[in-house]
């Protein structure tokens, strides 16, 4: 690959899409691995970033919104064209709404080279040197492990604590932000699971350095909703003019939620929702839809939505959620479940799909399945959060 004096790079800050120029770039080394090893300037660099969020973060807060028509011509101006030899720094995963199909579609080509990478070069040595902290204050398994084997499969290192909000200093009192600022010490990026729904958010205005997303309460899950596109567009071939049935516990399901804000990026796109009345979807997203211009509609009949869409994407009743209301929770449990009388009138193409863990939503029988892709969608997480480390910590 010839080597080039210049070469355009773009910057995501908050959801803004910044391109600027590199002088004295040389494409090849973007992708030898050797190349990535931690700057001497890496407490430079931080600085750098922390400056620039202060600055978007105050900008947000005190710029009045732009007019709509300017807005949108900005965005024309300044799409990036991801092709080599083009580089794109995320500064955070916080939210779905932040990607544009550009980034999504640069984010699973990078996916689609982490999986080679684990499949063909287990020593890989890209993220050598690197050190990625786990702050989860709620239960996981699936999350909090990919992120840390991705992280090692790449050559990074990981500090990890799967219960924060027990045990921590969260449990004497203390604020997030002080704990955020603490931890930033010690690591290069930190990925978060939090029990209040903004947390990331607050979590990401007060850090100096990358600040990933892995649930905040009710709100999102933006790298599991990346996850579920990449595994949509795998199993089903394309995006757009897709039928997504969004079946379980829809006001509660961080998952369904940020994975509504991303297929509203494609066009053609129709959701059904299929939902106990105590669990159905909240109005915010339905009205986000709308505004998009995406079709949706709610249907109490999970074999009429199921006949008619690509995708049947379950998921459970989170008792959790429910807190001392045990009778709504064994009001709205077992009402929707898929099992083979499910997968007698779905499509041959179709697939069921479910961020995990599983209950009884989804009878075991339907595993043999080839149309059950929700192990097939938990390897993908792997290599969609291999890719997000990479582009974080060391660019595109």
């Amino acid at each position: 690959m010839a080597s080039s004096s210049s070469c355009s790079t773009c910057t995501l800050q908050r959801g803004v899409i910044v391109p600027k120029q590199i002088k004295n770039c040389n494409r090849a080394s973007m992708f030898n691995d050797k190349s990535f090893a931690v700057s001497a300037d890496l407490a430079q660099s931080r600085l750098l970033v922390a400056n620039q969020k202060l600055m978007k973060w105050n900008q947000t807060q005190k710029s009045p919104l732009m007019n709509p028509i300017q807005s949108r011509a900005l965005e024309i101006e300044n799409a990036p064209s991801f092709t080599v030899g083009k580089k794109c720094q995320l500064d955070d995963v916080i939210e779905a709404q932040q990607f544009d199909r550009d980034l999504l579609n640069a984010i699973f080509e990078v996916a689609s080279e982490m999986e080679k990478i684990e499949k063909n070069s287990p020593g890989s040595q890209i993220l050598k040197g690197y050190l990625m902290a786990t702050l989860f204050y709620e239960p996981s398994t699936r999350t909090r492990l990919s992120f840390e084997s991705a992280m090692k499969r790449l050559g990074g290192e990981v500090l990890t604590t799967e219960n924060a909000r027990e045990f921590s200093s969260a449990a004497k009192g203390e604020t997030l932000e002080d704990t955020i600022r603490t931890v930033e010490g010690y690591v290069d990026i930190i990925v978060m699971r939090h029990f209040e729904s903004g947390a990331a958010r607050r979590a990401a205005t007060t850090a100096s350095i990358p600040i990933i997303n892995a649930g905040d309460g009710p709100g999102q899950h933006p790298t599991q909703a990346l996850l579920d596109m990449y595994t949509i567009e795998r199993e089903i071939g394309k995006l757009d003019g897709i039928k997504v049935g969004l079946v379980g516990d829809l006001a509660n399901g961080r998952t369904v939620r940020s994975l509504a804000y991303l297929l509203a990026k494609y066009q053609d796109v129709k959701i059904y929702f299929v939902s106990p009345d105590v669990v159905k979807m909240k109005d915010d997203i339905k009205e986000y839809l709308t505004s998009e211009g995406v079709e949706w509609e709610e249907s109490a009949d999970l074999m009429g939505v199921a006949s008619k869409c690509d995708i049947v994407y379950q998921t459970r009743i989170q008792r959790e959620r429910f807190g001392e209301r045990n009778d709504l929770y064994e009001e709205a449990r077992g009402k929707y479940i898929v099992d083979r009388d499910v997968l007698r009138v779905m499509q041959k193409h179709a697939v069921v799909m479910h961020p995990l863990p599983r209950l009884d939503e989804i009878a075991v029988d339907v595993d043999a399945d080839p149309r059950a892709a929700y192990f097939r969608q938990a390897k993908n997480g792997l290599y969609i959060r291999m890719a997000l480390l990479k582009l974080l910590l060391v660019g595109w």
